[in-house]
């Protein structure tokens, strides 16, 4: 059974900063990439940032300079640090991770999500 588990949402006034952090658990062998997305009412899914297993990162152009993806591989934890928050930021954040478990003598690798977590940027 492998778990993602989202924590360090909120409700922040704009321009306040939170950190989102995510935790693999189970019968993990490798954590390929790990990304956040955000899911706004009414909007599609999209991406925020990911980050590979050797600290390669990406970011969607909206969040750019104000938002760093970084991982601790000895954890299993991805973390999301926001700052500047604005409004339009507002969302439920889920976490993925691309990754390779044991299961019933197999390696199965396949994405897994998190339950989500709100953010909500609100003065």
């Amino acid at each position: 059974q492998v778990q993602l588990v989202e924590s360090g949402g909120g409700l922040v006034h704009p321009g306040g900063s939170l950190r989102l952090s995510c935790t693999a658990s189970g019968s993990i062998s490798s954590i390929y990439t790990m990304g956040w997305y955000r899911q706004a009412p009414g909007k599609q899914r999209e991406l925020v940032a990911g980050i590979t297993s050797d600290g390669s990162t990406n970011y969607s152009d909206s969040v750019k300079g104000r938002i760093t993806i970084s991982r601790d591989n000895a954890k299993n934890t991805a973390y999301l640090q926001m700052n500047s928050l604005k409004p339009e930021d507002t969302a439920v954040y889920y976490c993925n991770a691309d990754l390779k478990y044991y299961r019933n003598n197999l390696y199965v690798r396949r994405d897994y999500w998190g339950q989500g977590t709100q953010v909500t940027v609100s003065s």
